[in-house]
Protein backbone atom coordinates (compact mmCIF):
# COMPACT_ATOMS: atom_id res chain seq x y z
CA UNK A 1 0.00 0.00 0.00
CA UNK A 2 1.77 3.37 -1.21
CA UNK A 3 -0.99 6.02 -0.98
CA UNK A 4 -1.08 9.06 1.26
CA UNK A 5 -0.98 12.82 1.01
CA UNK A 6 2.67 13.93 1.50
CA UNK A 7 1.33 16.33 4.81
CA UNK A 8 3.43 14.62 7.57
CA UNK A 9 7.36 14.95 6.10
CA UNK A 10 5.87 18.55 4.24
CA UNK A 11 8.07 20.30 2.64
CA UNK A 12 10.00 17.01 1.64
CA UNK A 13 6.94 15.21 1.03
CA UNK A 14 4.41 16.58 -1.60
CA UNK A 15 1.18 15.50 -2.37
CA UNK A 16 2.64 14.10 -5.69
CA UNK A 17 5.94 12.73 -3.23
CA UNK A 18 4.42 11.65 -0.39
CA UNK A 19 6.57 9.84 2.70
CA UNK A 20 6.72 6.01 0.81
CA UNK A 21 8.15 8.24 -2.17
CA UNK A 22 10.85 10.44 -0.61
CA UNK A 23 14.17 9.66 0.65
CA UNK A 24 14.91 10.41 4.09
CA UNK A 25 17.56 7.61 5.61
CA UNK A 26 19.57 5.71 3.18
CA UNK A 27 19.76 6.24 -0.72
CA UNK A 28 16.39 4.12 -1.08
CA UNK A 29 13.20 6.10 -0.39
CA UNK A 30 10.71 3.94 1.58
CA UNK A 31 9.41 2.30 -1.00
CA UNK A 32 11.82 1.24 -2.74
CA UNK A 33 13.46 -0.39 0.43
CA UNK A 34 9.72 -2.17 1.25
CA UNK A 35 10.26 -3.70 -2.12
CA UNK A 36 14.26 -4.68 -1.47
CA UNK A 37 12.31 -6.59 1.67
CA UNK A 38 10.50 -9.11 0.24
CA UNK A 39 11.84 -9.69 -3.38
CA UNK A 40 13.81 -12.35 -1.36
CA UNK A 41 10.53 -13.97 -0.41
CA UNK A 42 8.64 -13.13 -3.50
CA UNK A 43 9.13 -12.91 -7.13
CA UNK A 44 9.04 -9.41 -8.68
CA UNK A 45 6.15 -10.10 -10.83
CA UNK A 46 4.04 -10.72 -8.14
CA UNK A 47 4.72 -7.52 -6.02
CA UNK A 48 1.82 -5.39 -6.30
CA UNK A 49 1.84 -1.97 -5.75
CA UNK A 50 -1.55 -0.22 -4.97
CA UNK A 51 -0.98 3.84 -4.98
CA UNK A 52 -2.62 7.23 -6.25
CA UNK A 53 -3.44 7.69 -9.75
CA UNK A 54 -1.71 11.01 -9.00
CA UNK A 55 1.42 9.35 -7.46
CA UNK A 56 1.68 6.19 -9.89
CA UNK A 57 4.33 7.53 -12.91
CA UNK A 58 6.39 8.68 -9.77
CA UNK A 59 6.14 4.59 -8.43
CA UNK A 60 6.85 3.67 -11.88
CA UNK A 61 9.89 5.55 -11.79
CA UNK A 62 11.16 4.13 -8.99
CA UNK A 63 10.57 0.60 -9.88
CA UNK A 64 11.03 0.42 -12.97
CA UNK A 65 11.71 -3.78 -12.81
CA UNK A 66 8.40 -4.53 -12.42
CA UNK A 67 5.56 -4.75 -14.85
CA UNK A 68 3.72 -1.67 -15.27
CA UNK A 69 0.48 -3.81 -14.62
CA UNK A 70 1.57 -4.53 -11.12
CA UNK A 71 1.24 -0.68 -10.09
CA UNK A 72 -2.29 0.41 -9.87
CA UNK A 73 -3.70 3.70 -9.07
CA UNK A 74 -6.47 4.80 -6.69
CA UNK A 75 -9.17 7.28 -8.66
CA UNK A 76 -9.34 8.81 -5.04
CA UNK A 77 -8.55 7.36 -1.57
CA UNK A 78 -11.06 5.44 0.30
CA UNK A 79 -8.59 4.45 2.94
CA UNK A 80 -7.23 1.03 3.73
CA UNK A 81 -10.07 -1.56 3.31
CA UNK A 82 -10.66 -0.27 -0.27
CA UNK A 83 -7.14 -0.63 -0.83
CA UNK A 84 -7.05 -3.82 1.25
CA UNK A 85 -10.16 -5.40 -1.44
CA UNK A 86 -8.30 -4.05 -4.43
CA UNK A 87 -5.22 -5.62 -4.07
CA UNK A 88 -7.06 -8.98 -3.04
CA UNK A 89 -8.86 -8.85 -5.98
CA UNK A 90 -5.68 -8.12 -8.25
CA UNK A 91 -4.31 -11.81 -6.50
CA UNK A 92 -7.96 -13.22 -6.78
CA UNK A 93 -7.56 -12.76 -10.73
CA UNK A 94 -4.20 -14.43 -10.99
CA UNK A 95 -4.94 -17.21 -8.49
CA UNK A 96 -7.61 -17.68 -6.51
CA UNK A 97 -5.90 -19.83 -4.08
CA UNK A 98 -2.95 -17.41 -3.60
CA UNK A 99 -1.37 -16.30 -0.22
CA UNK A 100 -0.57 -12.41 -0.06
CA UNK A 101 0.39 -9.74 2.33
CA UNK A 102 -0.04 -6.60 2.63
CA UNK A 103 2.00 -4.08 3.81
CA UNK A 104 2.59 -0.50 3.83
CA UNK A 105 5.40 1.04 2.10
CA UNK A 106 6.63 3.23 4.29
CA UNK A 107 8.18 1.35 7.52
CA UNK A 108 10.99 1.23 8.68
CA UNK A 109 12.68 -2.03 9.47
CA UNK A 110 16.44 -2.39 9.90
CA UNK A 111 16.51 -5.79 10.81
CA UNK A 112 15.69 -7.18 7.31
CA UNK A 113 17.02 -10.87 7.80
CA UNK A 114 14.02 -10.96 11.01
CA UNK A 115 10.94 -9.41 9.23
CA UNK A 116 11.66 -12.07 6.08
CA UNK A 117 11.55 -14.86 8.44
CA UNK A 118 8.45 -13.77 10.35
CA UNK A 119 6.71 -13.26 6.86
CA UNK A 120 7.76 -16.14 5.88
CA UNK A 121 6.18 -18.04 8.54
CA UNK A 122 2.78 -15.96 8.25
CA UNK A 123 2.99 -16.92 5.03
CA UNK A 124 3.60 -20.82 5.94
CA UNK A 125 0.09 -20.38 8.44
CA UNK A 126 -1.86 -18.57 6.34
CA UNK A 127 -1.54 -20.90 3.28
CA UNK A 128 -2.53 -23.91 5.54
CA UNK A 129 -5.17 -22.43 7.95
CA UNK A 130 -8.58 -20.10 7.18
CA UNK A 131 -7.08 -17.64 9.52
CA UNK A 132 -6.12 -13.77 9.19
CA UNK A 133 -2.16 -13.59 9.92
CA UNK A 134 -1.32 -9.71 11.54
CA UNK A 135 2.28 -8.89 12.56
CA UNK A 136 1.86 -7.47 15.43
CA UNK A 137 5.23 -5.76 16.85
CA UNK A 138 6.38 -5.75 20.69
CA UNK A 139 6.38 -2.55 21.90
CA UNK A 140 9.57 -0.89 23.20
CA UNK A 141 7.76 1.99 25.08
CA UNK A 142 4.39 3.42 25.85
CA UNK A 143 3.56 5.44 22.48
CA UNK A 144 0.15 6.65 22.30
CA UNK A 145 0.35 7.26 18.47
CA UNK A 146 -0.34 3.64 17.74
CA UNK A 147 -3.05 1.06 17.60
CA UNK A 148 -2.34 -2.09 20.25
CA UNK A 149 -3.28 -5.89 19.42
CA UNK A 150 -4.03 -7.75 22.98
CA UNK A 151 -2.79 -11.61 22.28
CA UNK A 152 -4.14 -14.05 23.99
CA UNK A 153 -2.84 -17.58 24.57
CA UNK A 154 -0.10 -19.51 21.75
CA UNK A 155 -1.15 -21.37 19.00
CA UNK A 156 1.39 -23.73 18.60
CA UNK A 157 -1.14 -26.06 16.84
CA UNK A 158 -1.45 -23.52 13.87
CA UNK A 159 1.95 -23.95 13.20
CA UNK A 160 3.57 -26.13 10.61
CA UNK A 161 6.46 -28.29 11.95
CA UNK A 162 8.93 -26.49 9.56
CA UNK A 163 7.66 -23.20 10.80
CA UNK A 164 10.16 -22.71 13.67
CA UNK A 165 11.27 -19.03 14.20
CA UNK A 166 7.88 -17.14 14.90
CA UNK A 167 5.36 -17.50 17.96
CA UNK A 168 1.60 -17.17 16.87
CA UNK A 169 -0.82 -16.02 19.42
CA UNK A 170 -5.09 -16.06 18.89
CA UNK A 171 -6.07 -12.12 18.81
CA UNK A 172 -8.08 -11.39 21.79
CA UNK A 173 -8.96 -7.36 20.37
CA UNK A 174 -7.77 -5.21 18.51
CA UNK A 175 -7.51 -1.43 20.71
CA UNK A 176 -7.45 2.23 19.24
CA UNK A 177 -4.57 4.46 20.28
CA UNK A 178 -4.12 5.13 23.95
CA UNK A 179 -3.63 7.54 25.98
CA UNK A 180 -0.16 7.27 27.99
CA UNK A 181 -1.43 5.84 30.99
CA UNK A 182 -3.12 3.02 29.58
CA UNK A 183 0.08 2.79 27.02
CA UNK A 184 1.90 1.90 30.22
CA UNK A 185 -0.35 -0.58 31.75
CA UNK A 186 -0.16 -1.94 27.82
CA UNK A 187 3.69 -2.06 28.07
CA UNK A 188 3.35 -3.63 31.84
CA UNK A 189 1.02 -6.49 30.90
CA UNK A 190 3.18 -7.96 28.18
CA UNK A 191 0.53 -9.22 26.13
CA UNK A 192 0.09 -6.37 23.75
CA UNK A 193 1.81 -5.73 20.23
CA UNK A 194 2.13 -2.41 18.65
CA UNK A 195 -0.61 -2.77 15.50
CA UNK A 196 1.34 -2.32 12.26
CA UNK A 197 -1.06 -2.38 9.54
CA UNK A 198 0.85 -5.76 8.16
CA UNK A 199 -1.47 -8.67 7.14
CA UNK A 200 -0.88 -12.01 5.95
CA UNK A 201 -4.45 -14.06 4.42
CA UNK A 202 -5.03 -16.32 1.77
CA UNK A 203 -7.48 -14.81 -1.54
CA UNK A 204 -10.34 -17.03 -0.11
CA UNK A 205 -10.10 -16.19 3.53
CA UNK A 206 -10.36 -12.45 2.78
CA UNK A 207 -12.49 -12.72 0.12
CA UNK A 208 -14.63 -14.56 2.89
CA UNK A 209 -13.90 -12.02 5.96
CA UNK A 210 -15.34 -9.24 3.42
CA UNK A 211 -18.50 -11.04 2.22
CA UNK A 212 -19.10 -11.54 5.77
CA UNK A 213 -18.61 -8.35 7.59
CA UNK A 214 -18.45 -5.75 4.42
CA UNK A 215 -20.68 -7.43 1.80
CA UNK A 216 -20.54 -3.81 -0.40
CA UNK A 217 -16.83 -4.17 -0.97
CA UNK A 218 -16.67 -7.65 -1.14
CA UNK A 219 -19.11 -7.09 -4.26
CA UNK A 220 -17.00 -4.41 -5.49
CA UNK A 221 -14.05 -6.18 -5.15
CA UNK A 222 -15.42 -9.33 -7.19
CA UNK A 223 -16.33 -6.63 -9.83
CA UNK A 224 -12.73 -5.76 -10.10
CA UNK A 225 -11.01 -9.39 -10.00
CA UNK A 226 -13.04 -10.02 -12.89
CA UNK A 227 -12.49 -6.63 -14.40
CA UNK A 228 -8.06 -7.32 -13.62
CA UNK A 229 -8.89 -10.37 -15.83
CA UNK A 230 -9.89 -8.74 -19.29
CA UNK A 231 -6.81 -6.60 -18.67
CA UNK A 232 -5.44 -3.42 -17.48
CA UNK A 233 -7.79 -0.70 -19.43
CA UNK A 234 -11.02 -2.64 -18.00
CA UNK A 235 -9.69 -2.44 -14.51
CA UNK A 236 -9.09 1.24 -15.18
CA UNK A 237 -11.93 2.16 -16.73
CA UNK A 238 -14.17 0.02 -13.50
CA UNK A 239 -12.14 1.72 -11.17
CA UNK A 240 -12.86 5.33 -12.26
CA UNK A 241 -16.53 4.88 -12.12
CA UNK A 242 -17.14 2.49 -9.10
CA UNK A 243 -14.27 3.65 -6.47
CA UNK A 244 -15.25 6.79 -5.47
CA UNK A 245 -18.98 5.60 -4.54
CA UNK A 246 -16.93 2.81 -2.14
CA UNK A 247 -17.67 3.12 1.61
CA UNK A 248 -14.83 5.09 3.24
CA UNK A 249 -13.25 2.66 6.21
CA UNK A 250 -9.96 1.02 7.68
CA UNK A 251 -9.62 -2.57 7.20
CA UNK A 252 -9.22 -2.08 11.37
CA UNK A 253 -12.84 -1.18 11.96
CA UNK A 254 -14.17 -3.16 8.78
CA UNK A 255 -12.96 -6.32 9.09
CA UNK A 256 -10.16 -6.78 12.11
CA UNK A 257 -11.87 -6.14 15.03
CA UNK A 258 -15.10 -7.88 14.06
CA UNK A 259 -13.27 -11.03 13.11
CA UNK A 260 -13.06 -14.32 15.20
CA UNK A 261 -9.89 -16.14 13.35
CA UNK A 262 -7.62 -13.56 13.94
CA UNK A 263 -4.07 -14.94 14.71
CA UNK A 264 -1.04 -12.46 15.73
CA UNK A 265 2.82 -13.11 14.44
CA UNK A 266 5.06 -12.17 17.51
CA UNK A 267 7.29 -8.97 15.16
CA UNK A 268 10.35 -9.15 17.07
CA UNK A 269 12.18 -6.82 15.04
CA UNK A 270 12.81 -3.42 14.87
CA UNK A 271 10.36 -1.28 13.85
CA UNK A 272 8.83 2.42 12.91
CA UNK A 273 6.21 3.86 10.82
CA UNK A 274 8.14 7.20 11.22
CA UNK A 275 4.75 9.26 11.58
CA UNK A 276 6.38 12.79 11.85
CA UNK A 277 9.57 14.48 11.73
CA UNK A 278 10.38 13.85 15.39
CA UNK A 279 10.76 10.05 14.49
CA UNK A 280 13.99 11.05 12.73
CA UNK A 281 15.57 11.73 15.36
CA UNK A 282 15.40 7.66 16.05
CA UNK A 283 17.40 6.50 13.16
CA UNK A 284 19.95 9.46 12.96
CA UNK A 285 23.03 10.22 14.90
CA UNK A 286 22.85 12.80 17.46
CA UNK A 287 25.41 15.91 18.40
CA UNK A 288 26.63 16.78 21.56
CA UNK A 289 23.65 18.54 22.42
CA UNK A 290 20.84 16.08 21.26
CA UNK A 291 20.47 17.98 17.81
CA UNK A 292 19.82 15.65 14.65
CA UNK A 293 21.42 17.28 11.78
CA UNK A 294 21.06 16.78 7.87
CA UNK A 295 23.59 19.11 5.81
CA UNK A 296 25.60 22.06 6.59
CA UNK A 297 24.44 23.73 9.77
CA UNK A 298 26.14 25.75 12.42
CA UNK A 299 24.52 26.48 15.33
CA UNK A 300 24.94 28.32 19.19
CA UNK A 301 23.44 26.81 21.77
CA UNK A 302 21.09 24.76 19.76
CA UNK A 303 19.25 21.80 21.93
CA UNK A 304 17.03 19.02 20.70
CA UNK A 305 16.59 20.16 17.02
CA UNK A 306 15.46 18.24 13.83
CA UNK A 307 17.05 19.91 11.12
CA UNK A 308 17.14 18.85 7.69
CA UNK A 309 18.63 20.40 4.25
CA UNK A 310 16.74 18.81 1.58
CA UNK A 311 18.06 21.76 -1.06
CA UNK A 312 19.25 20.26 -4.42
CA UNK A 313 21.66 23.71 -4.74
CA UNK A 314 22.44 26.80 -3.02
CA UNK A 315 23.01 24.98 0.04
CA UNK A 316 24.67 27.62 2.22
CA UNK A 317 24.69 26.57 5.92
CA UNK A 318 21.09 26.45 8.55
CA UNK A 319 22.22 28.51 10.88
CA UNK A 320 20.93 27.95 14.29
CA UNK A 321 21.36 30.22 17.74
CA UNK A 322 19.77 29.56 21.13
CA UNK A 323 16.72 27.19 19.30
CA UNK A 324 15.68 24.73 21.60
CA UNK A 325 13.41 21.84 20.47
CA UNK A 326 12.80 22.76 16.91
CA UNK A 327 12.15 21.09 13.50
CA UNK A 328 13.78 23.28 10.77
CA UNK A 329 13.22 22.10 6.96
CA UNK A 330 14.68 23.75 4.53
CA UNK A 331 13.81 22.84 0.64
CA UNK A 332 14.52 25.09 -2.87
CA UNK A 333 11.66 26.41 -2.63
CA UNK A 334 10.45 26.56 1.08
CA UNK A 335 10.88 26.45 4.79
CA UNK A 336 9.61 24.94 7.47
CA UNK A 337 10.31 26.10 11.42
CA UNK A 338 7.65 24.43 13.71
CA UNK A 339 7.99 23.36 17.68
CA UNK A 340 9.14 19.80 17.83
CA UNK A 341 5.83 18.80 20.12
CA UNK A 342 3.55 20.75 17.30
CA UNK A 343 4.53 18.30 14.63
CA UNK A 344 1.16 16.79 14.48
CA UNK A 345 -0.35 20.41 13.30
CA UNK A 346 1.87 20.40 10.09
CA UNK A 347 -1.20 18.56 8.61
CA UNK A 348 -2.83 22.19 9.58
CA UNK A 349 -0.55 23.87 7.50
CA UNK A 350 -0.70 21.74 4.01
CA UNK A 351 -4.23 22.36 4.13
CA UNK A 352 -4.23 26.38 4.62
CA UNK A 353 -1.66 25.91 2.27
CA UNK A 354 -3.61 24.40 -0.24
CA UNK A 355 -6.67 26.63 0.03
CA UNK A 356 -4.50 29.84 -0.83
CA UNK A 357 -4.36 29.66 -4.55
CA UNK A 358 -0.74 31.58 -4.24
CA UNK A 359 0.87 28.78 -2.52
CA UNK A 360 -1.11 25.64 -3.72
CA UNK A 361 2.20 25.04 -5.87
CA UNK A 362 3.91 24.20 -2.27
CA UNK A 363 1.69 21.34 -1.41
Amino acid sequence: MAGGKGERFWPVSREATPKQLITLLGDRSFLQQAVDRVRALVPIENILIITNAVQAAAVRAQLPDLPASNIVGEPIGRDTCAAVALGAALVGARDEHGVLAVLPADHVIPDTAKFQQVLSDAFGVAAEQSVIVTIGIHPTSPETGYGYIQSGEPLSSLVAERVQATRFFKALRFVEKPNLETAQRYLAEGNYRWNAGMFVWSYQTIRHALTEHQPEIAAAAERWRLAAQQGQEVLVRVLENEYPSVKKISIDFAVMEKARNVVVADGAFDWDDLGAWPALSRHLALDADGNALVGSVVQVGATGNIVYDARKKNRTPITLVGLKDSIVVVTDDTMLVAARGEAQRIKELVKLLAGNPAFRYLV
